[in-house]
């Protein structure tokens, strides 16, 4: 079965190929069709991820799985939410991995409440107008780092600290991050659904 993932971020693809493996999935890029990014103009991970879907779907005529995910700070209010890409350039940083650690730690100075979730949300559908798409959440909820550890992963990996473990998601290997990570939760849910529902 063929996916096309509505994400050009190779981070993502990587690991959700890794995860959809067991399905007999084969996730390809939206990017790899010719398909440019769809618009996100929600506030919630759903209704973004949903706009995404639909998008790629429509764009390609395969079914389509979106994720949107982001990091959810409990001091902020929830933020940067559904803004998580972007975080850097509310505070005049180029758009990135590295600048949006360092704008959050930052940030996050002097701050004490360091509890933060990361947050995947997966939506899957088989045409642009399906009116059943398939939902999945993952959440794990740690602390922020009070500085940068590890070299894995992507994104605020170097930050999101699992305190049950005592190390970021940067500083585990990627079978056990895909285990424990929102993604990998979220992942694990979508394949459930997909097998019920789908297939």
């Amino acid at each position: 079965m063929q996916l096309v993932l509505a994400s050009n971020n190779r981070g993502k693809l990587a690991e959700l190929q890794q995860m959809f493996a067991p399905l007999g999935v084969q996730l390809i890029a939206q990017g790899e069709l010719g398909v440019g990014e769809a618009e996100e103009p929600f506030d919630t991970f759903v209704e973004n991820a949903l706009a995404k879907a639909r998008f790629a779907a429509a764009h390609t005529g395969l079914p389509a799985l979106a994720d949107d995910a982001g990091l959810c700070v409990h001091a902020f209010g929830g933020q940067p939410g559904v803004q998580t890409a972007h975080y850097a350039t509310r505070f005049g940083y180029d758009k990135g991995d590295a600048n949006n650690v360092r704008a959050l730690l930052e940030q996050m100075q002097g701050v004490d409440d360091r509890r933060a979730a990361m947050v995947s949300t997966l939506v899957a559908v088989r045409s642009p107008g399906d009116p059943e798409p398939l939902i999945a959440v993952g959440r794990v909820a740690g602390e922020i780092a009070r500085a940068p550890r590890g070299d894995g992963g992507f994104g605020f990996d170097p930050v999101m600290l699992l305190p049950e473990l005592g190390r970021t998601f940067a500083e585990l290997p990627a079978e056990e991050k895909n285990a424990l990570s929102h993604r990998g939760r979220a992942s694990r849910q979508m394949l459930e659904l997909m097998r019920e529902r789908w297939l």
